[in-house]
């Protein structure tokens, strides 16, 4: 459909489908947005007034199976992304799934295998923007050599502030609504596999600091996601890597990922920053390696959703492969941190 209008349709409108999926669509020529199901009618009602959507659906199936429908964008919270893309592919529908992909990495692997079955739709992850502008540069120098033998990776992610005990429970901690997810580990091992390639084993201990709090409605309940994580890991390409992602680091130092080789060192720190620098053997000191503008990456999801639905280019950030790779990932992490071993990847 390289000239045909696209027609979108919208199940779930959460704060990043407003801010960066409805306005990249509108962007792009020839897409229409055409109807709109969230999680109230009410919340459906303001989006379409907001963005003037002309169909509002109480029903998200009904959207989905509807016939002036080419593309559905999900921008629900992850327990409900493997039910909707099954429904889409099944009604013949493109898909661009809100990242995380799904629960668990059952789902994950039943959301690729409806794509495979049909290779003629688009079926896109939202991906994880937060390494865009060095990517290039850093897969650019490990594949020439600038490392030489990738020996050992650190990654650590921090936030500066102390744990709040007291914040309502949030979806994210909802492993009901989030499953195995874990604060940004996803995020950061999917950019960890753009530069050096995917884990083969993974070890982990994780903690929950507040095992109760209170829900919407002021009701206690358990937290089961945790917001304390360490995690070692053999690599494909033969390194070991020691992650840690924490929410309860006060005053920490900012996030840092260190690749350390048989030749050279890179460390990037950030985000916001993003300020990559490097050595070799025989430096004093690391020096900033600076990233040019033709070679940093940006935000261009939908660009990329709707070029590929037209035939135009190929998806790349993210496939539903990588997608798989994330989601096995990070259930790795709990089963290991649950049984106390080591958990091999792929499951």
């Amino acid at each position: 459909m390289r000239d045909e209008i696209v027609r979108v349709g919208l199940v779930g409108a959460g704060d990043n489908t407003r801010v960066r999926h409805i306005p990249g669509l509108r962007a792009a020529e020839g897409v229409e947005i055409v109807s709109v199901s969230n999680r109230t009618r009410e919340s459906g009602e303001r989006v379409a007034g907001q963005f003037e959507i002309p169909t509002v659906y109480d029903d998200w199936m009904e959207l989905v199976q509807a016939d002036d429908t080419d593309a559905i964008c999900i921008g629900t919270w992850p327990y409900m992304h493997a039910p909707v893309t099954l429904a889409a592919l099944e009604s013949g529908k493109h898909v661009l799934c809100e990242a995380r992909m799904a629960l668990n990495a059952t789902e994950a692997q039943a959301m690729l295998a409806a794509a495979r079955r049909n290779p003629d739709l688009v079926a896109q992850v939202v991906p994880s923007p937060f390494t865009f502008k060095v990517d290039s540069t850093i897969r650019d120098l490990v594949a020439d050599g600038y490392l030489g033998e990738v020996l050992a990776i650190d990654l650590r992610v921090t936030q500066p502030g102390f744990v709040d005990r007291d914040s309502p429970l949030h979806w994210r901690q909802d492993r009901d609504l989030s499953g195995y997810n874990i604060m940004t580990m996803g995020i950061w091992y999917e950019a960890l596999m753009r530069w050096v390639g995917p884990a083969t084993r993974v070890m982990a201990m994780t903690r929950v600091s507040t095992p109760m709090r209170k829900d919407e409605a002021g009701n206690p309940r358990s937290v089961a996601v945790p917001d304390h994580a360490d995690v070692l890991c053999d690599m494909a390409c033969g390194a070991q890597a020691n992650m840690r992602f924490s929410v309860v680091t006060g005053l920490a130092r900012a996030s840092e990922v260190w690749l350390h080789g048989s030749d050279g060192t890179l460390r990037l720190e950030g985000p916001p920053s993003l300020t990559l620098s490097g050595g070799k053997r025989g430096d004093a000191e690391l020096g900033e390696i600076p990233v040019p503008p033709e070679k940093q990456g940006h935000w261009r999801v939908e660009e990329e959703f709707i070029n590929a639905i037209r035939g135009k280019e190929a998806v790349r950030f993210t496939s539903f492969e990588d997608g798989v790779h994330y989601m096995e990932f990070t259930e790795a992490v709990t089963r290991s941190a649950q049984s106390g071993g080591a958990v091999s990847l792929p499951l």
